[in-house]
């Protein structure tokens, strides 16, 4: 990893989110506990393309949970996954980032944040016959962000899912999507058991007054500087 992009010095933990019941998957986030050290947009968008994970969550205030989170190509006002990686890892009962207050609570080895999915961007959620389906599926050609799915047991609840972008920023399939998975709950009303990419796993619970419980494993992969 190519870490040249600025010459101030901060420690960014990296995070695996939703990982399967081994520990292994997940996917990877990296996290800048001390946001002052890049404290404009242009800044932060610079690191976020330079480290290439699929988010990078900036804290701006540890207490009251404020954080920034970026893709390579994009500032986002939510996303799932880095709230949940940052919410563990700073082991916080709340995290506000730009699109409002969310909840956690800690349930055993899992982590779950309450979230609306209206707060999620848009997705294209587009089903499948089967999960041997969705697993032979090619990257398709940049353009919508797509959600491609199919029930693995419809009555458990439980199905394969794999996300693909379309970003063009070199991020082709993401291993595991907080905000696509609020929005399939969403569609279909129910809770759920998600595996995707690799082997991630994801769950979710639609709860009161349109909140959405999603939750996962978390790990801390590494710790380095740049």
């Amino acid at each position: 990893m190519n870490t040249t992009v600025t010459s101030r010095s901060t420690d960014i933990d990296v995070l695996r989110v939703f990982c399967a019941g081994d520990g292994r998957y997940g996917n990877a986030l990296g996290v800048v506990r001390d946001g002052r050290s890049y404290p404009d947009e242009a800044s932060r968008q610079a690191l976020a393309k330079e480290l290439g994970f699929s988010e990078t969550v900036f804290v701006d205030d540890p207490e009251r949970g404020s954080v920034d989170i970026y893709t390579p190509g994009v500032r986002l006002p939510f996303a799932g996954y880095p709230l949940v990686g940052a919410a563990w890892l700073l082991d916080l009962e709340v995290v506000r980032p730009p699109a409002g207050e969310v909840w956690v609570r800690g349930d055993g080895e899992f982590t779950w944040i309450e979230a609306r999915a209206e707060w999620a961007p848009p997705r294209t959620l587009r089903r499948y016959g089967s999960a041997d389906e969705v697993d032979a599926l090619e990257v398709p050609e940049p353009g919508e962000w797509i959600y491609a799915w199919a029930w693995e047991d419809e009555a458990a609840g439980r199905v394969r899912a794999r996300g693909f972008p379309g970003r063009g920023d070199g991020i082709d399939e993401d291993e595991a999507t907080g905000a696509a998975a609020l929005l399939l709950t969403a569609e279909l009303g129910r809770a759920l058991n998600i595996t995707q990419g690799r082997g991630s796993q994801i769950l979710t619970a639609p709860g009161p007054d349109g909140l959405i419980e999603l939750g996962g494993r978390v790990r801390l992969e590494r710790t380095f500087t740049v």
